[in-house]
C-alpha cells in the first residue's frame, strides 16, 4: 500500500466513524446493502450486532496520479567518505573516554573499598569502647560485691560476739543463781 492510499485511508477512517455515530443516530435499523463510496474507497455497512456497528471497508487501486507526500526520506542519508585523519581523531576520542570510564570506574572502587575501611574502622573501635566499658563496669561491680561480702561478714562476727557475750553473761548469772541458791 503506497503512501497515498495510507493517508487517504486514515483520513476516511476518521470521518467514517463520525459518519456511523450520525447515521446510527438517524437510522437504528440499518439497511441491508448500504454503500458509501469515497475517493479511493468504498464502504459497506454490515449489519448491526449487539456489540455495536461493522463496516467493510473496500480500498479502490491507486491512481497513477496520486504523488506520494514524502514526510521522511525513503532511503537514510549517504555517509560522507571519512578521511584518515578524521577516523584517527574519533579512535583517539574513543580512546579517551575508554580511559575516562576506567578511572571513573577505579575511583569509585577506591571510594567503595575507603568506606568499607572506615566501617570496619569504626566497629572495631566501637567494639574496643564496648569492652573496656563493660570490663570497667564488671570491675566495679566485684569490688562492690567484695565490700559488700566483707561488710556482711563483719556484721556476722559482731553478731556472733554479742551473742558470745549474751551466752557468757547468761552462764555468769546462772552460777550466781546456783551459787545462791545451793
Amino acid at each position: 500500500m503506497c503512501e497515498s492510499t495510507r493517508t487517504a485511508y486514515k483520513e476516511k477512517m476518521k470521518e467514517l466513524s463520525m459518519l456511523s455515530l450520525i447515521c446510527s443516530c438517524f437510522y437504528s435499523e440499518p439497511h441491508a446493502a448500504t454503500f458509501y463510496n469515497y475517493d479511493d474507497m468504498q464502504v459497506k455497512q454490515i449489519n448491526k450486532r449487539a456489540s455495536g456497528q461493522s463496516f467493510e471497508v473496500i480500498l479502490k487501486p491507486p491512481s497513477p496520479e496520486a504523488v506520494p507526500a514524502l514526510d521522511r526520506p525513503l532511503s537514510p542519508p549517504k555517509k560522507k567518505d571519512l578521511s584518515l585523519d578524521e577516523i584517527q581523531k574519533k579512535l583517539e576520542a574513543a580512546e579517551d573516554r575508554r580511559k575516562s570510564q576506567e578511572a571513573q570506574v577505579l575511583k569509585q572502587l577506591a571510594e567503595k573499598r575507603e568506606h568499607e575501611r572506615e566501617v570496619l574502622q569504626k566497629a572495631v573501635e566501637e567494639n574496643n569502647n564496648f569492652s573496656k566499658t563493660a570490663e570497667e563496669k564488671l570491675i566495679i561491680k566485684m569490688e562492690l560485691n567484695k565490700e559488700n561480702r566483707e561488710a556482711h561478714l563483719a556484721a556476722l562476727m559482731e553478731r556472733l560476739r554479742e551473742r558470745e557475750r549474751h551466752a557468757t553473761e547468761v552462764r555468769r548469772n546462772k552460777e550466781l543463781r546456783e551459787g545462791i541458791s545451793g
